[in-house]
């Protein structure tokens, strides 16, 4: 007699262990993908999670809150979809790129563009991606026009994924493109996945797909052997 999967839904309250790991396929239907609550944002805690395919996300006075959603907004670094329009916006102005020369403005603008709606980035999320940057895992990568920085998006790096976080554009495309650049350059990086977490339609039309919550914590297991910093990533300053 086959014996039956056990997917009854369990919202994890995580302990001071930074081991604990909750079942993804327990995640609740109501909020859609709530796996845990609790725990911390220490770096070792970050790491292990986000290997796992779980990010906090939530905001004050709220404890934190893990997400791992059914559905998983991806993209493979090849098959971003350059608009006709985007190129020829980058040819129009002097564009360049740049990884990890201003994290923290990046974080900062992230934050400051989402004041009136409500932003997750509070301090203590600026303060704990700060302190993985500073160990090479999280990233920002910059769009600049006449070396002025005016959009970008930072992350996470762990093996041959890139987990990113939130984006930011002070013109028109500059988001788009500093995606399009990091996309490019990925396979020089080993960067086969990028993870957007949640659907939007600007990402669908940039080429960002589902994928179901089993097959992306599979890509995971496969992609991040161990989670250790893309040290490939963490050494590169510019890129065309």
């Amino acid at each position: 007699m086959q014996e039956q999967e056990n997917t009854e839904k369990e919202l994890v309250l995580l302990t001071e262990c930074i081991d604990d790991t909750p079942d993804p396929d327990k995640a609740l239907d109501d909020p859609e993908g709530l796996s845990a609550v609790g725990g911390d944002l220490s770096p070792a805690r970050l790491i292990h999670l986000y290997s796992k395919g779980f990010f906090p996300w939530y905001s004050d006075p709220d404890p934190i809150l893990w997400w791992h959603p059914q559905e998983r907004c991806v993209l493979r670094p090849p098959e971003f979809h350059e608009s006709r329009s985007l190129r020829k916006a980058r040819n129009k102005e002097n564009w360049s790129f740049t990884i990890n020369q201003d994290f923290q403005a990046v974080m900062e603008h992230c934050a400051s563009l989402r004041e009136t709606e409500g932003t997750w980035i509070s301090s203590d999320i600026k303060q704990a991606y700060q302190a993985l940057h500073a160990l090479g895992y999280a990233h920002s990568i910059e769009a600049r026009v006449d070396n002025q920085l005016v959009g970008g998006f930072y992350g996470v790096a762990m093996g041959k994924v890139f987990f990113g976080e939130s984006m930011f554009s002070l013109r028109p495309n500059a988001s788009k493109m500093a995606l399009n650049g990091f996309c490019k350059i990925a396979s020089e990086l080993e960067i086969e996945l990028i993870d957007c977490q949640v659907e939007s339609e600007h990402l669908l039309t940039l080429g960002a797909q589902l994928m179901p919550r089993k097959s992306f914590s599979s890509s995971l297991a496969e992609l991040i052997i161990t989670p250790n910093k893309n040290q490939l990533l963490a050494n590169l300053g510019t890129f065309d």
